[in-house]
């Protein structure tokens, strides 16, 4: 069983940013956004918090609000990615 490093993590971490365009703006709009919620994923461990950053991070940026519910679908597949370079699965 492998373990997956930092590294694959945050890779993996930004293809799911990148695929989730909350604006329907295309990918190639969010680098800043996805940067700063990937530095917060290396220090929160609950959905809802990175869910709170995730919004705060996309609102701050693009001036539009995305419902919270949403920033938490995201952040629960982010946090599970973490869970998962953290342990052997």
């Amino acid at each position: 069983m492998k373990r997956m490093g930092m590294n694959e993590m945050n890779r993996k971490a930004v293809e799911i940013m990148k695929y989730w365009d909350p604006f329907a703006i295309g990918s190639e709009s969010y680098g800043q956004e996805i940067g700063n919620v990937i530095t917060q994923l290396q220090v929160l461990d609950h959905p809802s918090e990175l869910a709170k950053t995730i919004q705060t991070s996309y609102e701050y940026s693009f001036g539009k609000w995305i419902p919270l519910e949403q920033c938490v679908d995201i952040s629960y597949k982010l946090i599970a990615l973490k869970f998962e370079a953290k342990h052997i699965i």
